[in-house]
């Protein structure tokens, strides 16, 4: 067996620098050991050409290299359990400590119970700390001690809390690098050792220049707008940036609407977290009693770009092509799936969980009841969008349409599926026998 090592376990902070736990982990008395674990329970899921996992394999190569070029060490990577993997590695090595960062999705939270109690066995700690969020769990809660589910009172209340002194001040890990294993040989694996092969698909290089910034209000809802929004869901969501580094780039800009946007994917990270039923349940309950239509046909349909009303085409067109879709036209395909074709909300939930480069589940799962109506803070159930007037207050020379759905003016264009009025009077008519 080796001598005494700590490990640092990457999971959703794919970087170097500003790595809460990789900086506790180096700032031991011991060796780290780095590695990432593919995990079986997720991978298993995926289709095999899953953009997202072609780059976090690429993003892995990527820190390899930099670590075995610059510091002599290495990131070791693994595919299977994590509780195997960890078994295997208490075999080899001398281990004293595991360090990894918070994950707070449900599945994570059962994992890392799990491996806790694993290592609790051994006498060896697993200590997890705070990285992907400012605030998180119960850090913003009402006076009374329970969560918001308004995101107007939580984001002012956030703000309250904030100090840029000590939330964004980054977590410099450079200084000690030279802690990591000296070994620069660890166990590396291809795309195709874990039953995967390259995507068509790339996850794109996100955007926070100063001119995105400071004229983010005024392009983030026009979907032909180049560079109008940030692209940086993804690299959010694997941690390849630090939310430290872009929430300091937003208040240097002074921009509140792109500082807001950042705070309302924490409002749904904490929702998650106190209400992880909402993965499978409607937040107001009562809203499980409509009775969705549900036709498998439309749904293909509404996959396919093949609606008939040209912003959702385009939309859903976008999202199978790129892996990605606009927030503004989110909104509408969501809305359209739920209200005019009367399709139970998880199934739209679950389709743009599997497309998504920048999927998140508690932002996926909260955007997906607010369209629905049936979620926190979510518009009154009869608000429904018209596809029509979308086009004119966000699309109105029609470009992104031409680019997605270049046929929508000809006569192979597809027919209408529903008529919107008739689509929004039946809807009402459901959910109000529903909700009441």
């Amino acid at each position: 067996m080796n001598s005494k090592v700590s490990i640092f376990w990457f999971r959703r902070d794919l970087r170097l620098d500003d790595n809460v736990g990789f900086l506790e982990a180096l700032k031991g008395n011991l060796p780290v050991l780095p590695i990432f674990i593919f995990d079986t329970e997720i991978l298993d899921r995926l289709p095999r050409d899953d953009a997202r996992v072609a780059f976090i394999h690429q993003r892995l190569q990527y820190l390899r290299s930099l670590l075995q070029k610059d510091f002599g060490s290495s990131l070791a990577m693994y595919h299977g359990k994590p509780e195997t993997i960890l078994k295997g590695l208490l075999g080899k090595y001398d281990i004293r400590a595991v360090y990894t960062n918070h994950d707070y999705e449900p599945y994570a939270r059962e994992r890392d119970r799990l491996i806790q109690k694993l290592l609790e066995r051994k006498n060896i700690q697993l200590k997890t700390f705070k990285d992907q969020v400012i605030f998180e769990r119960n850090e913003i809660v009402k006076d009374d001690g329970n969560p918001y589910v308004v995101y107007t009172p939580y984001m002012r209340k956030w703000k309250e809390k904030f100090d840029a002194g000590q939330h964004i001040t980054p977590h410099d890990t450079l200084p000690h690098l030279q802690n990591l294993i000296n070994q620069t040989d660890l166990p590396n694996l291809s795309l195709a050792d874990i039953g995967f092969r390259e995507s068509a698909i790339k996850v794109p290089d996100y955007n926070v220049s100063s001119d995105l910034i400071r004229q983010y209000e005024a392009t983030r809802n026009y979907p032909a707008k180049e560079n109008g929004t940030s692209r940086l869901g993804p690299h959010l969501r694997f941690g390849t940036v630090s939310i430290r580094k872009m929430l300091k780039k937003a208040i240097a800009e002074k921009n509140e609407v792109f500082w807001n946007e950042l705070i309302w994917r924490e409002f749904f990270m904490q929702i998650l977290w106190h209400y992880p039923r909402t993965v499978t349940e409607a937040f107001k309950l009562k809203y499980d009693r409509i009775a969705w239509r549900n036709n498998e046909k439309e749904f293909e349909k509404w996959k396919k770009g093949e609606t008939g009303y040209k912003l959702v085409d385009a939309g859903m067109r976008e999202l199978n092509e790129t892996g990605y879709m606009h927030n503004r036209v989110r909104m509408l395909v969501a809305s359209f799936l739920c209200k005019h074709l009367l399709i139970d909300w998880r199934w739209g939930e679950a389709y743009f969980a599997e497309k998504l480069l920048d999927y998140e589940m508690s932002s996926n799962v909260g955007n997906w009841q607010w369209a629905a109506g049936s979620g926190v803070d979510a518009a009154p159930y009869f608000r429904i969008f018209n596809p029509m007037t979308q086009v004119t207050k966000f699309d109105l020379d029609e470009k992104y349409i031409t680019r997605w759905a270049p046929e929508y003016n000809t006569r192979t264009y597809p027919d209408k599926m529903v008529e919107h009025k008739e689509a929004r009077e039946r809807c009402l008519k459901v959910y109000k026998v529903a909700v009441g």
